[in-house]
């Protein structure tokens, strides 16, 4: 975060006004990250040791991250009510359980270092792919090489990596602009993230599934297609952006609509809603390409057991009623320009469904 070389970014207006700011080195972190993880490994093998002692001692590592983190949100706890970063803090009013749980202070850093960077991205979004090769590793050293793992392997590092090569875009989503850094999110990554998105790899180790080659390739190429339109629909959000409204959308001039908001201080600000392309499908059209991708990675395991669709149930639950919750910012924030882009888009997810 703080080493590694990269341009500086602005996330969105605060309600206070402050504007957060970034260095955007996420993917080179990743890049640097997943190569010296592969040294390491190779490394450690030379000397007859493996990195997979990880899996082997998974329980005990995830009882000492829920022991740390539970400790740290304390402190961040206390931090945003004595030492805060930014004027967006302070208690809600809702009592101690309540500011525990969602967090006292938007913004926290610590020795320069943004908090929710840290957790989100450096740690919760690291140990993903660390884990998913370690298990990928482990499954080698007892089954030798397994389809399935190789199929739901590559289909994981391929999303992860979109994340990291979109890591600034990151910083203009629910999680990061109105979630306060408290149990909800940094316990969530440093301890709920690692035990639960890797799940299918874990499973796989010891439930090894041969798909053949026809179905494994399947898969693997709907995964991949997944991935592309997930990352086509962000794409063009962020180029529409860019350019102001200056440019084509599918080869046309794209729909949009100049929302605007005053933050506290009453300030009038502006935000651009795109209502074509990907965007005029559904208002959140992107969570169905994430789903779609979350379940090929998960159905080289089989259907002999629920377990490792927890992840997949998981995410459909959690962006559905994320959908909600962004939508009723939207309208608090937007008021008409929100009701004229509802209207424009009408549904919520799924076109024609939902």
């Amino acid at each position: 975060m703080v080493v590694l070389p990269g341009k500086e970014v602005q996330g969105p207006v605060t309600p206070k006004g402050n504007v957060p700011q970034y260095k955007d080195n996420g993917f080179l972190h990743y890049c640097v990250t997943m190569a010296g993880f592969a040294i390491l490994t190779i490394v450690l093998k030379y000397n007859g040791l493996t990195p997979t002692v990880v899996y082997d001692r998974f329980g005990e590592l995830l009882g000492f991250m829920n022991v740390f983190a539970l400790c740290f949100v304390f402190l961040l706890y206390i931090k945003g009510i004595t030492r805060p970063s930014t004027s967006d803090s302070g208690k809600t009013g809702g009592g101690f359980v309540f500011d525990y749980y969602w967090g006292t202070e938007l913004y926290p850093r610590i020795c320069g270092i943004d908090v929710k960077v840290f957790t989100n991205c450096r740690f919760g979004m690291t140990v993903w792919p660390l884990l998913v090769c370690i298990y990928a590793l482990k499954s080698y050293e007892i089954h030798g090489f397994v389809d399935s793992m190789f199929v739901t392997t590559i289909l994981q590092l391929t999303y992860i990596t979109k994340f990291f090569t979109w890591e600034a875009g990151y910083m203009h989503t629910i999680d990061i602009i109105l979630d306060r850094s408290g149990y909800y999110i940094c316990w969530g990554c440093l301890c709920w993230l690692p035990s639960l998105y890797p799940i299918v790899s874990h499973y796989l180790v010891t439930h090894p599934l041969r798909l053949g080659t026809p179905l494994a390739t399947s898969i693997l190429v709907f995964g991949l297609f997944s991935v592309l339109i997930n990352y086509l629909a962000d794409l063009q959000r962020q180029d529409v952006r860019k350019a102001n409204g200056d440019c084509l959308v599918w080869g046309r001039k794209p729909d949009l609509i100049r929302a605007k908001y005053r933050i506290e201080c009453g300030e009038v600000r502006e935000s651009i809603l795109l209502a074509s392309g990907w965007w005029g499908l559904s208002r959140h059209f992107h969570y169905i390409p994430e789903i779609l991708l979350s379940f090929f990675w998960t159905v080289t395991t089989g259907f002999e057991n629920v377990l490792p669709y927890t992840y997949v149930i998981v995410l459909v639950i959690l962006l559905t009623h994320r959908s909600f919750r962004d939508e009723h910012k939207c309208s608090m924030k937007y008021g008409v320009y929100w009701q004229e882009y509802c209207t424009k888009v009408r549904h919520r997810i799924i076109p024609f469904l939902f």
